[in-house]
């Protein structure tokens, strides 16, 4: 059976270059003219982002819906990166964005697939070289990157980056790129957790002083905007968005339309919590046994997307990672790996969240009829699901702490 496998696969690979230019063709002609992309999220970066330098970065929103302006809700750092795009001419910046993200995916398909290849022992060479451009080709097609493709999100760029920065081998630089890239937007901080359970505490020292920094810079470019942000902004969830829309695929926004209200950090959410802390505590412990850098990974993006109060469906981006673990990693223990993997890629592959939109009277309207409110846990469930099967996966694994490639035919691999 694992040969046949192996064969299919071989005859599939040798298309991959193929697959991913018919796929970048489509994606373009889906785009059509980009003087008609409407990247919204995009827009609010680039056109609020000038305000930081006249005190009003948070006073001044943009118009979306009549019941839902948007506001610049990231870190004053975050505007204070996005100036640099903002001086350039509105077409410019959303082809330039588009292609920073597309090369991103890519990059962040190879990196899962790099550290794959140096766990099976394996140099990343011509085999390893076209299941990237293959995963990349149909990654391109699932929810998570299509909304953020659509709306102009910064997900691919900064999920990138965090993936990058966490299997880095120089502690500083991991650090660093970590610190940074929660001063961006504060998600990536659950990346913390990754160096505290592997030991790398020169690393997680290295986040905070560059997450300092990035507070630091924002004070300095604009004190009365970071002042606000920082301390009477913070927290404001409903302020990001509505929690209790479809699109929050996050506990908090799951629970809530089961319970019909927004359920807050209440006894339902903070026993979802409890269970999502202990499923992501065993499966970073198999994952620390066994050696498995990916897996530690992932499991600490999973919680995190899991414990925030927003996590849109494209911000499940690290569902691409996980699937090629499932997949293609050498801990995969048959069936269950594949089963889980399957559904993700119906999950993501379908729709479904779009349909949700749909179906839902307002944004702000949280009470769902109960069969929407199930399907309002697709990707909640699929997170603690996968959590929960990963010691097992992992089970025999060898031992080791998952740390960074240190070799340097591990370094080549990445």
């Amino acid at each position: 059976m694992a040969d046949r496998a192996h064969a299919v696969e071989e005859g599939v690979l040798r298309f991959a270059p193929l697959v991913l230019v018919l796929s970048l063709g489509w994606y373009a002609w889906r785009l059509g003219d980009p003087a008609d992309w409407g990247m919204i999220d995009l827009k609010v970066y680039w056109s609020l982002s000038p305000n930081l330098l006249g005190d009003q970065l948070y006073s001044i929103n943009m118009p979306f819906t009549a019941d839902f302006p948007l506001p610049f809700t990231y870190p004053p750092f975050a505007a204070l990166a996005f100036l640099p795009i903002s001086s350039l001419p509105w077409l410019a910046a959303r082809v330039l964005w588009q292609v920073l993200s597309l090369v991103c995916l890519w990059w962040l398909v190879r990196t899962a697939l790099g550290l794959l290849a140096s766990r099976a022992g394996q140099p990343y060479d011509a085999t390893w070289s076209r299941r990237a451009l293959l995963w990349t080709g149909l990654a391109l097609w699932c929810e998570p990157v299509r909304k953020t493709l659509d709306f102009g999100q910064i997900n691919l760029v900064l999920v990138a980056g965090t993936f990058a920065a966490m299997v880095a081998t120089r502690q500083a630089v991991a650090g660093l790129g970590v610190g940074v890239a929660a001063g961006l937007k504060l998600t990536p901080a659950i990346s913390g957790l990754y160096f505290l359970v592997t030991r790398r505490f020169a690393a997680a020292a290295w986040s905070v002083a560059g997450f300092a920094l990035t507070v630091a810079l924002g004070f300095v470019a604009s004190a009365g905007d970071s002042w606000r942000y920082w301390f009477e902004l913070l927290g404001a969830a409903d302020r990001v968005g509505p929690v209790g829309s479809a699109i929050n695929q996050s506990l908090r926004g799951a629970l809530s339309r089961t319970f019909g209200h927004d359920v807050g950090t209440s006894w339902p959410w903070l026993l979802a919590v409890a269970v999502s802390a202990v499923l992501t505590g065993f499966a970073l412990r198999a994952a620390v046994r066994a050696g498995d850098t990916l897996a530690a990974v992932v499991a600490v993006q999973l919680f995190g997307l899991l414990l925030s109060p927003i996590s849109w469906s494209h911000h499940w981006l690290w569902v691409i990672p996980l699937v090629l673990w499932l997949v293609h990693g050498g801990s995969r223990r048959g069936w269950p790996a594949l089963s889980v993997a399957a559904a993700w890629v119906v999950v993501t592959g379908a729709d479904l969240i779009t349909f949700l939109i749909d179906q839902q009277p307002s944004i702000w309207e949280v009470p769902r009829p109960w069969p929407l409110a199930a399907l309002g846990w697709a990707y909640p469930a699929l997170g603690l699901l996968s959590l929960a099967v990963m010691p097992r996966l992992l089970r025999g694994g060898r031992t080791g702490a998952p740390l960074p490639p240190t070799s340097k035919a591990e370094r080549s691999a990445l």
